[in-house]
């Protein structure tokens, strides 16, 4: 099925790694850790008897956030400046279950019956209630894709069937210098 007048296309979109995990790469601080390591550090700095002014300017950050920061570290200490779990409805697939459907899909689409090898939301959905038995919605998909598992949204290039590579750098190093001089 082909939806029309819609942003993405269910046929040609894929999902890959964000980054390849090895031993050597750490992935990037999110937002909210930056922002955390941010209010630890004023908390070092307040413990030196830095000015407000000081610490807004050294931090990069509005003199009122600094101000904020003090009066909370005051009050709790450098602990009360850290990120405090989310509050909510807990995810409804646990660690060990993300672990699963990552390794799932990371065999690809056709290793669990579809057609071409490529992730729709539709389709990382079945495969996660068939793993887990747990039902997501696509928007829920999506979050888990992006925000747990570190994915992102890829999209093979539209290349012809008949392309022909060997073809196209002989008329690039042949017959364009040819045409651009004017013979």
């Amino acid at each position: 099925m082909r939806v029309t007048g819609c942003w993405w296309d269910p046929v040609v979109v894929s999902f890959k790694p964000s980054f390849v995990a090895s031993e050597s790469v750490v992935p990037p601080l999110t937002r909210p850790q930056l922002a955390e390591a941010r209010r630890v550090r004023a908390a070092e700095l307040f413990g030196q008897g830095r000015t407000s002014t000081e610490i807004a300017r050294m931090l990069e950050v509005s003199g009122e956030s600094v101000r904020r920061w003090k009066r909370v570290w005051e009050e709790g200490g450098a602990d009360a400046l850290r990120r405090r779990p989310a509050t909510g409805r807990p995810p409804k697939l646990d660690d060990a279950q993300v672990d699963e459907v990552r390794a799932a899909l990371e065999r690809g689409a056709q290793a669990h019956g579809f057609e071409a090898d490529l992730w729709t939301l539709e389709r990382v959905g079945l495969v996660v209630e068939r793993l887990t038995g747990v039902s997501l919605s696509r928007a829920s998909v999506w979050r888990l894709l992006t925000g747990r598992m570190g994915w992102s949204l890829q999209r093979p290039e539209r290349r012809a069937l008949e392309r022909n590579e060997s073809e196209i750098a002989r008329w690039i190093a042949h017959e364009w210098p040819r045409i651009k001089r004017g013979r």
